[in-house]
């Protein structure tokens, strides 16, 4: 059965949540703050977490921060009563997968945990790569999340180094809009993919010192890393 990483301060929520879950099969781990989950996700190689934003010792948007530096695949939802746009994009940005806004309906809880599950049920596998990518001028470090150019490093964010890693492997063919929609952001639809547009965006920025490299938009499908 799935095993769900469950992070939640607030002791009387957590014991129903954890409850609920263990009842319809899912075999659950509780933390009761971020610092205690981040060591449990490192022994217990979870299924997905589902993790309090607002908690004690480590918030939800840290811990996040923290498995994404080794972990790219398991999926992350969020609990949370800050519902402040930026606070969302932050998440999504840290390498959340989804949110869901307290107080919520356990029957929705249960059926987004199954959502995010089935997206990950037969794992990307990606061919090993070298510590460090070179684009053009620039060296790019997927792990570290790191982009290189003559000496001074800029730190990316996970949808950013995923989204430029995507782009490398496919460089010089069209990466679909919709499959990174999918896979990185949980749907396409059209809240994230205005999201997906500014991440571009960004990238194209972090890579205008080489004129030789270029994001073109194909209009309809998607995108191409042009080297």
């Amino acid at each position: 059965m799935p095993t769900v990483l469950l992070i939640e301060d607030e002791a009387a929520l957590g014991m129903i949540v954890r409850d609920s879950l263990e009842v319809r099969g899912f075999t659950v781990r509780y933390a009761t703050n971020g610092a205690e989950g981040l060591s449990m996700f490192q022994q217990e190689c979870p299924d997905i977490v589902v993790a309090d934003v607002m908690m004690p010792e480590m918030d939800g948007f840290t811990f996040v921060e923290h498995i994404r530096q080794s972990n790219v695949d398991t999926p992350v939802l969020f609990l949370t009563a800050r519902s402040q746009t930026a606070d969302v994009v932050k998440g999504f940005e840290l390498g959340g997968n989804d949110y869901l806004k307290k107080p919520f309906s356990l029957d929705e809880l249960i059926v987004r945990i199954n959502a995010l599950l089935r997206r990950t049920v037969a794992p990307r596998i990606t061919p090993p790569l070298t510590q460090f990518l070179t684009i053009g001028r620039y060296q790019f470090d997927p792990p570290k999340q790191k982009l290189t150019f003559d000496g001074d490093d800029v730190l990316l964010s996970y949808r950013e180094a995923e989204l430029l890693r995507r782009l490398y492997e496919q460089r010089n063919q069209v990466l679909e809009r919709s499959r990174v929609l999918i896979d990185i952001w949980g749907d396409d639809s059209f809240f994230n993919g205005r999201s997906l547009d500014v991440f571009i965006t960004r990238l194209r920025r972090h890579l205008r010192n080489d004129p030789q490299i270029q994001i073109v938009n194909v209009r309809g499908i998607g995108y191409k890393l042009i080297v």
